[in-house]
């Protein structure tokens, strides 16, 4: 769960909804036909029923969005009574939880009980943390963008749409029994407010947050009216008018208390990195990844020399001939078709070269709205229900535009040409995320191991390394950018700690970015903005997650030597959910190599 940042309570809120509680019934539940669990599984997975339930409990859009039922007219209500009971309730949880583990027996079931009691004990961490350094600033149209658009899909039943009224009215406080949420909201920030030692978001949050309000409204009610759903009208309008009224309570009582300074303090930002799973310090892995930095734009050279000649360019510079590739941009309905034939060519060189295991259904690629695009505005992997799965799948999501200073709209082309598709569609969809994520669906992963040991260097890992063992199936202007993704996220790996350390300026790391790296200004926004004040630490994860799967391959390959079978090792790696590095170490030696 995303932890130490300045908006802390409407981050872990708003982490719970969008796919941070991956609540479900993995293993126990059948979908796609996968087999009946092993005993061990079913057992942990009762375990892991005491965490699932709070997670219910006091978030319950993030229930309804993996399809538990009785959920989808309920919402959260960030009142300091329910945070104070949901700590309590965690506690009592990790109790329960250690006194099961004294008990018991299974190695694997007793493996299963120290990844909850850890992803409790992150839980707890991080609260304390927040609740002794921030004030508690919610993002609260984001939040309630967040907790309609899970109803309000594509692929969500037809029947369960309806309630995203109720819930709206529920929000708005329409219906009795409940207080607006921005109220709530209000009330909660000015009770920490007469504390003056809290700290205050970063400005830059709260300018950005401010600037989306209308693109979350406009969204929502793009959405309403889109699946024609009755009696919405009230409340939507409600919405909008607290809304505003919110935006200025953020302007006139929360700006005051704005930090200038984007930085976190230096234990919130560890304890960031702890959460996101990273398992180098900032100074090891900074140091490991300005050198992948180098190494990699040396390779960049010998591909871009080749490009070039094929191509009669009048510069082999890399940084030169990636401006060229980037003019061949889709037209809008171009988009989907050419990543959906590039994700084809792709499942073809799997199967015929056996790099791994792929399933029969089709993966789901879709251009992300406005509003989408303001929640999340990186390509990302949005993952399926994993409970009560009606045969939705998870889906690629591609943004195409963000904003910058001033509101001022920008533009990406590093997604929407030829090249790009190629590392684009290995890591978010296969043999990357999608897989990922129906592998743990199909072949029984328990819950733990799903759900509950899932954090961003063991998921982003693997979408990373899945580029680079399809890197030499790629053609050159593939290649080419592959390689350029790939130094993104070694440049990712220092400038995130360097930023909250000082050592660099958002506009160094801006022209690092835009010139070495060759982003457009969109995409270099979207990523100094991750670093500073929207997810610190979290990028730190992918080259972190990445180096040790290469690690560990090095290793396997010398103890089996011709014996190693690269389709082999990564079916088994995949079969293990999202087991961080360390504990997936210990499993693909104690298993996969015996």
């Amino acid at each position: 769960m995303p932890g130490g940042s300045a908006d802390g309570e409407g981050k872990r809120v708003q982490s719970m909804v969008t796919g941070r509680w991956l609540v479900g019934l993995l293993g126990c539940v059948g979908l796609f036909g996968q087999a009946v669990p092993k005993a061990w599984v079913v057992k942990s997975n009762q375990n892991a029923q005491l965490l699932i339930s709070l997670g219910a409990k006091y978030s319950p859009e993030g229930a309804s969005s993996q399809g538990m039922p009785g959920f989808d007219d309920r919402i959260s209500e960030p009142t300091p009574e329910n945070i104070a009971k949901q700590k309590a309730d965690l506690q009592a949880a990790r109790k329960e939880l250690q006194a099961r583990l004294a008990a018991e027996t299974d190695p694997l079931v007793k493996q299963d009980l120290e990844i909850l009691i850890a992803d409790a004990d992150r839980d707890i961490r991080s609260q304390e943390a927040n609740e002794k350094t921030f004030l508690p600033y919610m993002n609260v149209a984001g939040l309630i963008f967040s907790g309609e658009k899970t109803l309000l899909d594509e692929q969500t039943q037809a029947e369960r749409r309806p309630a995203a009224v109720t819930r709206l009215r529920k929000y708005t406080g329409l219906e009795p029994g409940y207080t607006p949420v921005t109220q709530l909201a209000m009330a909660r920030y000015r009770e920490k407010a007469k504390n003056p030692a809290l700290l205050g978001p970063a400005k830059e949050l709260i300018e950005k947050n401010l600037e989306n309000t209308s693109t979350y409204v406009t969204g929502l009610g793009i959405l309403l009216e889109k699946y024609k759903l009755q009696g919405y009208s009230e409340a939507y309008a409600k919405l909008r008018e607290q809304l505003a009224e919110y935006d200025e309570f953020v302007r006139k009582e929360v700006m005051p208390r704005a930090r200038t300074d984007f930085r976190l303090p230096p234990a919130i930002y560890q304890t960031a990195l702890d959460n996101y799973g990273v398992d180098y310090t900032s100074a090891d892995l900074a140091k490991l990844a300005h050198q992948g930095f180098t190494d990699i734009q040396k390779q960049m050279a010998d591909v871009a020399v080749r490009v070039a000649k094929a191509r009669n360019l009048p510069s082999s510079d890399y940084r030169s001939v990636i401006r060229e590739l980037k003019k061949e941009q889709f037209t809008a309905d171009e988009i989907l078709p050419k990543y959906e034939a590039t994700l084809k060519q792709i499942e073809e060189i799997v199967r015929k070269n056996h790099l791994l295991t792929l399933p029969e259904r089709p993966a789901r690629i879709v251009i992300a709205s406005a509003a989408e695009t303001a929640q999340q505005p990186a390509p990302h992997m949005q993952p399926p229900p994993l409970m009560n799965n009606k045969g939705e799948r998870g889906s690629f999501v591609l943004p195409l535009a963000t904003k910058g200073a001033n509101g001022v709209e920008l533009k990406y082309d590093d997604f929407t040409f030829a090249a790009a598709a190629w590392t684009l569609t290995a890591h978010e969809a296969r043999p990357g995320h999608e897989l990922q994520f129906a592998s743990m669906v199909e072949r029984g992963v328990s819950l733990a191991r799903a759900m509950f040991a899932f954090n961003s260097t063991n998921v982003e890992g693997w979408g990373l390394y899945a580029e680079w063992f399809m890197l030499p199936y790629m053609p050159d202007e593939g290649k080419l950018i592959s390689l350029q993704l790939r130094m993104l996220r070694a440049a990712r790996a220092f400038l995130d700690p360097e930023l909250q350390s000082g050592k660099v300026t958002p506009e160094q790391a801006m022209k690092v970015l835009e010139e070495d790296v060759v982003c457009s200004k969109a995409f270099a926004t979207e990523e100094v903005e991750r670093f500073t004040f929207r997810m610190p630490g979290q990028a730190v994860s992918y080259y972190d997650g990445y180096s040790r799967l290469l690690e560990l391959r090095l290793e396997v390959e010398k103890a089996l030597g011709p014996k190693f079978e690269a389709g082999k090792f990564h079916d088994f790696i995949l079969s293990q959910g999202l087991l961080p590095p360390g504990l997936l170490r210990k499993a693909v030696l104690a298993e996969f190599v015996k």
